[in-house]
């Protein structure tokens, strides 16, 4: 017998807002947090927007953890805020949580060049590079799962998961693969991730996959719409609290949805772009049914990777109708990408949030910006505002770089 695994913790960190109520609200608001990139000097880069987490609060951070007073990484600042918030959010006791395992998601090692001048040799540049305090010019994947392990003393076990912008769904499919075969019986899972510095965003612009219009940041990322160039970075965190079923009713938590299914799949196509057929995510579709034990009928809405590039959206859609057959028509489908940008490793997380909030409150946000509708993405994508949800099944995709293919499935708790 399967343990059901459900969602009683979740902490947000985005470009919409830095507490749940705030990202959810302005979610369902259809509300951009795009702008221009103020974290550094982007004069000079053909890209120089982004979304950004305006309301960080370093101050608070560091009194919760002392720990992060040296991190130069940004991403861990923002995986410690979310993560922090989720634990609060399920009303965790510390006795609790030595028993949960961990489970993060990140893209890349930070190794931030513009501070490699300061070392004044050899020795000083790798001393700096796995220093615990000071610069530190390289911060290793573990080091978020790491901090929050100590902090919180989770001796669950602890796994990373560096899979690009799959990172985040993967990690809480793997959490509830875990969970559900009895490893465990909680576990906080979520991603984190920030490319807004000259770097990543220099190295992305490269890839010409960002749209460059600077001059109108929050409409530049709109999925599915025939005008669209590209996508926006964007940086955040967002972790979830997962448990069986039953450790969740021996504490009486409070429960947003239940996780159902996972599946995941390997394009091995090219490094950027998706199979144009997008076979290798109608495998991770159909795997993820076959897991929740479910038909393609009874999916009721759809969180789709959505990035605002041409090849993505058009291969997602196309891989909808093939996973989902006819049926495809008649679901909303929401790209909140269209309103946080692409964050990344940290994308799917955010996304699976909500998804669960979807379930929990009866409410779908809507995809932005989509004023002139592609002929070949001729889905229902929620263009004109948030839309009553009565749905018990939501559907989350998350296709990264490499081919990494992840889907999460979702459904309305009921005892």
């Amino acid at each position: 017998m399967r343990n059901r695994v459900v969602i009683t913790g979740i902490g947000v960190c985005s470009p919409v807002g830095s507490t749940v109520a705030g990202f959810w609200e302005n979610l369902l608001a259809g509300k951009s947090g795009i702008g221009p990139v103020t974290l550094f000097d982007a004069s000079t880069l053909t890209v120089r927007i982004g979304g950004e987490v305006k309301d960080l609060d370093p101050a608070g951070l560091a009194r919760e953890f002392p720990e992060v007073v040296h991190e130069t990484d940004r991403k861990i600042r923002l995986g410690l805020t979310a993560s922090s918030q989720a634990i609060r959010d399920a009303a965790l006791e510390r006795e609790d949580l030595h028993t949960a395992a961990v489970f993060t998601g990140v893209s890349l090692e930070s190794f931030p060049l513009e501070q490699a001048g300061m070392a004044s040799d050899a020795h000083d540049l790798i001393q700096a590079m796995v220093s615990q305090s000071g610069i530190r010019l390289q911060t290793p994947l573990d080091r978020l799962a790491h901090i929050m392990g100590a902090h919180y003393g989770f001796r669950g076990g602890q796994i990373t998961n560096c899979s690009a912008c799959a990172a985040g769904t993967q990690v809480i499919g793997e959490a509830f693969r875990r969970l559900r075969a009895g490893w465990c019986e909680l576990a906080v899972t979520g991603a984190a991730d920030s490319v807004l510095n000259p770097l990543g965003l220099g190295g992305f612009s490269l890839l010409r996959i960002l749209s460059t219009e600077n001059d109108r940041p929050q409409q530049a990322c709109r999925p599915f719409d025939a005008t669209r160039q590209g996508t926006v970075l964007g940086e955040g965190a967002a972790f979830l609290v997962l448990e069986t079923l039953s450790h969740a009713h021996r504490r009486n938590a409070r429960i947003y949805a239940e996780v159902l299914g996972y599946g995941t799949s390997l394009d091995a196509y090219r490094a950027t772009d998706p199979e144009p057929g997008g076979r290798g995510a109608v495998r991770s579709m159909k795997r993820a049914l076959v897991d929740a034990g479910l038909h393609a009928q009874q999916v009721d809405g759809i969180n789709a990777h959505g990035t605002g590039t041409p090849k993505n959206d058009s291969a997602e859609t196309h891989a909808l109708k093939e996973a989902l057959g006819h049926h495809a028509f008649a679901i909303p489908v929401t790209a909140n990408k269209s309103m946080t940008g692409h964050l990344i490793a940290a994308s799917g997380a955010l996304e699976a949030a909500a998804s669960a909030l979807t379930l929990h409150t009866g409410w779908m946000p809507p995809t932005i910006n989509l004023d002139q509708p592609d002929p070949q993405c001729d889905l229902d994508y929620v263009p004109e505002g948030r839309r009553v949800f009565d749905g018990k099944v939501v559907l989350s995709n998350s296709f990264g770089f490499g081919g990494q293919n992840a889907t999460l499935i979702f459904g309305k708790y009921e005892e």
